[in-house]
């Protein structure tokens, strides 16, 4: 039959296509758009009421003790944004130019710097609570090894350190992914270039910051957009290091717990707003879907000027 061959191959297209849309339509449109319609009702625990409008956005904005909470929280994400900005990718950008260069063991290097973001999140959780822990933990056994036994302090159990703390663990899990990413943009500059800049010049400023980083400029879009949205995700991490409540005394507090918090509950038995949650959940939803599209246009603006 003529059209068999074509007809096969539509039937072969559309069996590819459909599945993977179909999951993200059950899996991640279908919850955005619940969480937008859940957001103006008002909830009597899962139990949908009346409609109340724009009244959940008012009350997580501008309602004590919600306006405190948000704030708290939002202020949190924003100083671990910028503290991985500059810890875990500023790390990761040195390493993978250190990888680059092949360094002595620049191989098993490469495989040691990635091999902790395969770890489960989780895993990497309980393992910092045990490096971190006041007593037998192994950062506190070492600066008594050494005889600075005076910097020895519970981490986790002050408001000075603990996001510190949190920061330090999840850059130590994810430093290889920018590393890997850096790497690759690295390695796509011609040789041409680098021979031209030889002759030139043996500062390796100069190398890095004039043709170095601008031309690895597509790798730093997508490592900054990554880097915005998982620190405005930021949920497991603190959840297994810190708990529900953003402990101590809310020091590590985030929008991630706070929105579980504020739409479930928590141990502590604080009261269970899924409106509130819903409302919540949708204004960190637009905040970084805006902020990390104008990141992306910004960057990738700079990419054309280059």
């Amino acid at each position: 039959m003529p059209g068999s061959p074509l007809l096969a191959r539509r039937l072969w297209i559309t069996a590819l296509v459909v599945p993977p849309l179909a999951f993200v339509a059950l899996f991640v449109v279908y919850p955005i758009a619940s969480a937008f319609a859940y957001a103006f009702f008002q909830w009597h625990g899962l139990a949908r009421g009346e409609f109340v409008g724009f009244a959940n956005f008012y009350k997580v904005l501008f309602t004590q003790p919600y306006t405190e909470w948000t704030v708290n929280a939002f202020l949190h994400n924003v100083l671990v944004f910028f503290a991985l900005m500059v810890l875990q990718n500023g790390v990761g950008f040195l390493l993978a130019y250190c990888l680059w260069r092949e360094l002595p063991g620049a191989a098993f290097h490469r495989v040691s710097v990635f091999l902790p973001v395969v770890l489960s999140t989780i895993i990497v959780g309980f393992l910092w609570k045990l490096f971190l822990h006041p007593l037998f933990g192994v950062v506190n056994i070492s600066l008594r090894g050494i005889g600075l036994g005076g910097l020895a302090q519970p981490w986790l159990g002050q408001d000075s350190t603990a996001l510190w703390a949190l920061v330090i663990a999840n850059a130590w899990h994810m430093v290889g992914f920018p590393t890997l990413v850096f790497l690759a943009g690295m390695q796509r500059i011609p040789g041409e270039i680098l021979d031209a800049v030889r002759m030139e010049t043996e500062s390796e400023w100069v190398k890095i910051s004039k043709i170095v980083w601008p031309l690895v400029a597509p790798s730093a879009t997508v490592v900054f957009t990554l880097l915005f949205v998982g620190s405005f995700n930021w949920f497991e991490l603190p959840y297994v290091m810190a708990g529900l409540d953003g402990s101590p005394h809310g020091a590590t507090d985030v929008l991630g717990l706070y929105f579980y918090r504020t739409a479930f509950g928590n141990q502590a038995g604080a009261s269970q707003d899924f409106g509130a949650g819903s409302a919540l959940a949708v204004l960190i939803f637009l905040f970084i879907a805006i902020v990390a599209g104008f990141i992306t246009f910004k960057l990738r603006a700079r990419e054309i000027q280059i």
